[in-house]
């Protein structure tokens, strides 16, 4: 899917390049601007979010530098501006890269100058690099079209809702435990708090009292807005034509796949990136193994984790319910027969294997629709 903008980028092939790098915060943007190595950069510094103003800086560096007419290049590092930058850079003819900040090669001294005028320069010396032709100077980020980002907002407003309980849950149950008190929480706490009585029998503190009172009224209000989400899901799950809800319905087919995965699987992975291959599956996941490999040393870190951490979260859960939901299938019998009869970390080690292969075959199963091999379907 594109980005959901209209582009007057144009083909000039030939034409010369001016790289802008912007270094992006609250105060402040510090565009830096150059148009090859050997040139000194210009820097100018911006109102955030002015766009007139970044334009002017644009167009006067390419009058002073002699590229009027010329492509313009841009990046800047993925944070909290988001992809709304992006599009308006593209929407104007500016050919931009969203860059993923963990994947920037840093300076290893344990102490090291930085500053934004300096992080600007990194910057632009990466872009022209990349440019250039050296793709694995960093990773640039996929952009989603507006659709694709907002179908994400549901099962993320779900997830945090249901973090805040948890939360505010944990802390009831901690101030009760300051006095000495162990309650099971049911829905009628807040009538039950007069009957609550301390170790020595006393009734409790008025301050703590009132403060447990206000702590179960927000966690009420987010038991409420968990079930209006839920009820709103469902509510798609019923009515939508959409394709991506349809690939959610596709899922939920399976055995051991409920609504929370579905969606995220949906929402954040399949619905809106294309693969080519597994390895590209993995990848985004973060699930690939990252080896560590120096003359004679060598081992093995694990995962990389430089995927998307909602997918690769949520397959770790499924993988562990794949095993429950679908003994019989060929990934349950792989990972019994490879992990089963060994220690506590090395099923949480295949666990991981077993959440990576799973998702390369739910990726088979959306785009062929063949079921994988001896996993069944919910009656």
């Amino acid at each position: 899917m594109g980005t959901g903008t209209t582009s007057k980028i144009e083909d000039r092939p030939g034409k010369p390049v001016l790289h802008v790098a912007f270094e992006l915060d609250d105060l402040r943007w510090t565009l830096t601007m150059g148009t090859g190595m050997g040139r000194p950069p210009r820097q100018r510094r911006v109102r955030p979010r002015d766009r007139a103003a970044v334009l002017g800086e644009i167009e006067e560096t390419k009058r002073r530098f002699g590229v009027v007419g010329g492509r313009t290049v841009s990046c800047y590092e993925a944070g909290r501006e988001g992809f709304w930058l992006h599009r308006w850079l593209v929407s104007e003819g500016i050919e931009n890269r969203v860059v993923d900040s963990a994947s920037i090669e840093v300076n290893r001294r344990k102490r090291r100058v930085k500053a934004d005028r300096l992080d600007g320069k990194k910057l632009l010396r990466m872009l022209m690099r990349y440019e250039a032709g050296e793709k694995d100077v960093w990773s640039v980020v996929r952009v989603p079209s507006i659709e694709a980002e907002d179908a994400r907002h549901l099962h993320r407003e779900l997830t945090t809702l249901k973090r805040a309980r948890v939360r505010v849950t944990n802390r009831i149950k901690g101030l009760l435990a300051t006095q000495g008190v162990r309650l099971q929480l049911r829905e009628d706490f807040v009538e039950r708090i007069d009957e609550i009585r301390l170790w020595d029998g006393s009734r409790l503190p008025p301050r703590l009292r009132d403060r447990l009172q206000r702590a179960w009224e927000r966690r009420t209000w987010l038991s409420e807005g968990i079930l209006h989400l839920e009820r709103n899901r469902r509510e798609l799950l019923r009515l939508s034509t959409a394709d991506d809800v349809e690939q959610v319905r596709q899922l939920l087919l399976l055995g051991g796949i409920g609504e929370n995965s579905a969606w995220v699987f949906v929402t954040e992975f399949f619905g809106w990136r294309r693969f080519n291959n597994r390895r590209e599956v993995a990848g985004l996941a973060g699930v690939t193994p990252a080896n560590y490999q120096s003359g004679a040393t060598s081992h093995d870190q694990g995962i990389s984790k430089a995927g998307n951490r909602h997918v690769r979260h949520m397959a770790v859960q499924v993988a562990w319910a794949w095993l429950r939901h679908q003994p019989d299938s060929a990934l349950s019998r792989w990972y019994n027969r490879k992990y089963g009869a060994g220690s506590s970390s090395l099923r949480k080690t295949g666990i991981v294997a077993l959440a990576r292969r799973l998702l390369i075959e739910l990726w088979r199963y959306l785009e062929t629709g063949v079921i994988p091999e001896g996993a069944t379907l919910k009656t």
